[in-house]
């Protein structure tokens, strides 16, 4: 009775044991399927690219990295917790309460011996396969041929070498440091160590395996002191980054000392495991502490503080020098042509006839304003979009280079509305359709871009191209496309006929992404993308591919994950293809007495936010790569641009047959390749301090410069002025050339400071040339206008301030307030011409109705302290420089309707816009009109202010009557 009683109390959990094993594999195997279908559609996804190198090596890197760590750390501990149990003693004497623990420890032991250096060895694995990349740059370093000023060692060292001999050092440490520690704790567990009130008893095998490691542990200090020495001169000091005067003299000979201490001590260690003698090595460990705080700390702040503050200027200036130079080789500024530009402020008649072809190029469309424009006349169905600011590019028209803006009509599956669904925005809604460009320099009657391509089918000036945008910064997630020939298209390709009542329908015949021709594959990304259609849709078929990860500088960061991108991709139409342009860098944070920079301030402006990167803090950069992405089948083609570049060349035997030689760039993909602008930003960053050259000079920082405010933003922002593009001529130029600008004004200056004017214009040629695989000879020139001590050229801020407070100006943008409008000031451009600077800003009015758009309505002009402010530039710059400034700018001969390559765009009724405006200047009497408008609403306020409502409604009955006729002057 009671054996059948006990199995009938054993059968249910018997029972219930195979379930749960069931479950429990059934579980796993469900996690290790997810997991595989994750690595497995990467892998798919790479191989399509043609990138499958890419990602098995780094798969194969991680897995290396993570067996090495794993079995680094899990060996050891484990080699030190089984010696230190053999080895205790068999009949040793312990307290209860050691007892107590033995007993608790004793039926885990087994477990434990294996389970802690595993666990350890896990952690420490994954530690060791994220230090993948600096491993693969040491075994694959490439010598630079220079070194540095202090040790004589090759650069390659401080890039490549040094950050990994630290990593191995400093795992190395924690290994014999965690196994120390565990040793010591068994040992004491099992009485191998014994502390009978001050006595301190160890066995000999303890002592030995003990010492051992104690020795080994200080060796690996004494290394990781030497290796210090060499990080003195990356990092940053109060005066420089790099080894200073009480480095070189006092830091780096106490490190060399304290490393030779160690490496005695650990020597005594190694004795004591002999000769069971602790004295020796306690006390020396005892000295050790007292030297790094005598020798390591206190000996360098006593030649700081009494040899050094004293007599900085002197002392400090070879490694001032040293900074400089470094600084300005590593952010490849070392060859920026200085020249002295004593600006004149006074606007003579024809000033500007030796500039002529300058002039003609000033671009007056402001790329981060007209975008609204653009949309509501080329978007043409609320599913297409653009960018809220557009690009800067140029194109050969009728064989003259025009600076461009251009933009790409790309889908935006938001304005689908009630449209919206899986079906159709998975296979029908899979594209955009073509781009849209305007002279950067003309305006229409009416204030409207001049497009030279437009419309729906594309047409214009830019020939025959493929405008099908399946790869773009507005892509959908993820689009299955394709179909078996003779299958009906069912890809929306673009509205057509009248009003677009009618739809043209297209079926992509490239190869951009992943098949899904068998089930697998259709179950794998049905769970990727959490999407059940994907698996069950009668949508997908033997010929479809989905296409995913679309964004260019997403796809460009996966198949070259060792690249920092620029934040500007820009599109451009390149033999017969809509392509992104990409800039990669390569950068680092170990270059030897160079400046650190934080690479996310440096490039955040009022047009970009700051980013994040992996390797923020950087003291070295390069634009080593231009990358394209195609629009139409997402290919990522990789060009060495700076193939001298050591890292670079590093990465690429890291994965060789990744990147193509400039050799193999066309021409016409070398017209459209400009200079980045992260890359000239953290430049001028770099150039506000270290334009100054002179050791000395550069001490008393009485030169320091900064990139002034934007003065379109509010002051509390304190938002940088964007670096522009922009056709110009610098001194020193032969002809006209493509250019990347930005200004300097005094370090601490702001916009209503007196003190803010101009010291620097910056500028770099920016134009690679149209010949195959050859860089053009000027393009990454940087040419530096330098102002004289005495010079008055106001900045930005200062000029923005002038147009403001102008008593003409003001009351004229108070009339373009009138009937519910907005005026938006365009970009603040700043030209070297004339033998001045001269300041043009394009002004735009917007109505404030929902359907509106910005129209160009005014142009103001500033050179000096003069103003002019006129209905065109060309009209504008004649006013400013007497009646005839000797040149004509691009928009003298304003269209009467939009020529570019589309249909003629209707003008929007909101914008107010349509009609002529007379350019009639600033005459006399519209002065005299404007003056009376001021006038009145002082009056008004002042009468306000005292609550004289009679007074009140006199000055507005003047207000009204000066504003009329003002408007009647200007034609309104």
């Amino acid at each position: 009775m009671t054996s059948a009683s006990t199995a009938r109390s054993e059968s249910p959990s018997r029972r219930r044991l195979p379930l749960a094993i069931t479950l429990v594999v059934v579980g796993a195997l469900v996690v290790a399927f997810f997991l595989f279908s994750g690595l497995y559609t990467d892998y798919l996804w790479f191989a399509q690219l043609g990138y499958s190198s890419v990602l098995t090596t780094q798969w194969a890197a991680v897995a290396v990295m993570f067996a090495i760590g794993f079995v680094a750390m899990a060996v050891p501990v484990w080699l030190s917790l089984t010696l230190a149990y053999r080895l205790r003693p068999v009949y040793a004497k312990l307290n209860s309460q050691l007892d107590r623990y033995q007993e608790l420890v004793e039926p885990l032991r087994r477990l434990a011996m294996w389970a802690i250096p595993a666990v350890l060895g896990l952690f420490a694995g994954l530690s060791a396969s994220s230090r993948w990349e600096t491993t693969l740059l040491w075994l694959n370093r490439t010598v630079t041929g220079t070194t540095d000023p202090q040790f004589g060692l090759d650069l390659s060292f401080y890039l490549f070498e040094l950050p990994f001999y630290r990593g191995v050092v400093a795992f190395a440490s924690a290994v014999v440091l965690i196994s120390a520690l565990l040793t010591a704790a068994v040992a004491y567990l099992y009485g191998s160590v014994r502390v009978n009130g001050r006595e301190l008893r160890i066995s000999k095998s303890s002592r030995i395996q003990l010492a051992i490691l104690a020795g080994l542990y200080l060796l690996l200090q004494a290394v990781s002191i030497w290796l210090d020495q060499y990080v003195t001169l990356t990092q940053t000091g109060d005066l420089i980054t790099g080894a200073a005067y009480t480095d070189v003299n006092a830091t780096i000979p106490a490190r060399q000392i304290l490393a030779g201490i160690a490496v005695l001590i650990a020597v005594l260690f190694f004795v004591t495991a002999f000769i069971g003698r602790w004295r020796f090595p306690l006390v020396g460990t005892a000295l050790l502490l007292v030297a790094s705080v005598v020798v390591g700390s206190l000996y360098p702040w006593v030649v700081q503080r009494f040899s050094v503050d004293p007599n900085a200027r002197v002392l400090e200036q070879p490694y001032i020098q040293r900074n400089i130079d470094m600084t300005r080789d590593a952010f490849d500024v070392a060859d920026v042509e200085e020249v002295a530009y004593s600006a004149t402020t006074e606007a003579s008649q024809g000033a500007l006839r030796s500039d002529a072809e300058t002039t003609a190029s000033i671009r007056i469309i402001d790329p981060a304003i007209v975008s609204p424009a653009v949309t509501q006349l080329e978007r043409f169905k609320t599913y297409y979009g653009f960018n809220s600011e557009l690009d800067v590019d140029r194109y050969d028209i009728d064989g003259e280079s025009q600076d461009t803006v251009i933009a790409v009509r790309e889908l935006r599956q938001s304005g689908l509305g009630d449209g919206s669904s899986w079906y159709n925005n998975t296979v029908v809604y899979t594209h955009g359709y073509g781009v849209v460009a305007a002279y950067g320099n003309q305006r229409s009657s009416d204030g409207q871009p001049v497009f030279f391509e437009s419309g729906i089918p594309t047409s214009g000036e830019l020939g025959d191209y493929e405008p099908r945008i399946y790869f773009g910064e507005q892509s959908p997630q993820y689009s299955i496309v394709g179909a078996p020939e003779g299958s009906d298209p069912r890809e929306l390709d673009y509205p057509s006929g009248e009003d677009g009542a009618t739809e043209t329908y297209n079926t992509f015949d490239g190869d951009a992404g992943p098949k899904l021709d068998t089930v697998f594959n259709r179950l794998v990304y049905a769970l990727k993308f959490q999407s059940e259609q994907i698996f069950l849709s009668d949508a997908v078929n033997s010929e479809s591919q989905i296409l995913y990860d679309r964004d260019p500088v997403q796809r460009v960061q996966k198949v070259a994950p060792y690249l920092t991108l620029d934040s500007d991709p820009y599109p451009s139409v390149v033999d017969g293809e809509v392509v992104w342009i990409v800039d990669g860098y390569t950068t680092s944070d170990a270059y030897p007495y160079s400046r650190t920079v934080s690479l996310s301030n440096s490039i955040a402006d009022s047009d970009s936010e700051a980013q994040r990167y992996a390797i923020d803090d950087i003291n070295y950069i390069r634009n080593s790569v231009k990358a394209t992405v195609n629009a139409y089948d997402g290919t990522v083609t990789l060009y060495a641009w700076d193939e001298s570049d050591p890292v670079l060349q590093t990465w690429q035997k890291i994965f060789p047959s990744t990147v193509k030689s400039i050799d193999e760039m066309s021409g016409d993909l070398m017209s459209h390749v400009r200079y980045p602008t992260d890359l000239f930003k953290v430049q001028r960053a770099i150039l506000g301090q270290y334009h100054v050259t002179d050791a000395g000079r550069f001490y008393s920082r009485t030169d320091a410069w900064q990139t002034p405010a934007d003065p379109q933003e509010s002051a509390d922002t304190n938002s940088l002025q964007p670096p522009y593009y922009l056709t110009l001529q610098m001194p020193g130029q032969d002809e006209p050339s493509f250019s990347l600008y930005s200004t300097f004004i005094p370090r601490g200056a702001s916009s209503e400071d007196a003190s803010n004017v101009l010291k620097g214009y910056l500028a770099v040629d920016a134009d690679a040339g149209s010949e195959d695989g050859v860089k053009g000879d000027g393009y990454g020139k940087l040419r530096l206008l330098t102002m004289p001590d005495e010079s008055t050229v106001p900045g930005p801020g200062q000029m923005q301030n002038d147009f403001n407070s102008d008593q003409t100006v003001s009351s004229l943008i108070n009339i373009l307030r009138q009937g519910q409008t907005d005026v938006l000031n365009g970009n603040l451009l700043t030209l070297p011409v004339g033998g001045g600077l001269l300041y043009v800003q394009p002004v735009y009015v917007q109505s404030t109705g929902e359907t509106s758009y910005p129209v160009l309505q005014k142009v103001l002009v500033g050179f000096g302290d003069q103003i002019a402010f006129e209905d065109t530039l060309d009209q504008a710059l004649d006013s400013l420089f007497g009646g005839d400034s000797g040149a004509s700018a691009g928009d003298g001969d304003v269209p009467t309707e939009n020529e570019g390559g589309g249909e003629e765009t209707p003008t929007d009724p909101d914008t107010g816009g349509g009609a002529d405006t007379p350019s009639t200047g600033i005459d006399a009497e519209l002065a005299a009109a404007l003056a009376d408008a001021q006038a009145a609403m002082e009056e008004k306020q002042a009468a306000l202010e005292a609550g004289d409502l009679a007074a009140f409604g006199e000055a507005d009955d003047k207000l009204t009557a000066a504003v009329d006729r003002a408007l009647e002057l200007l034609g309104e």
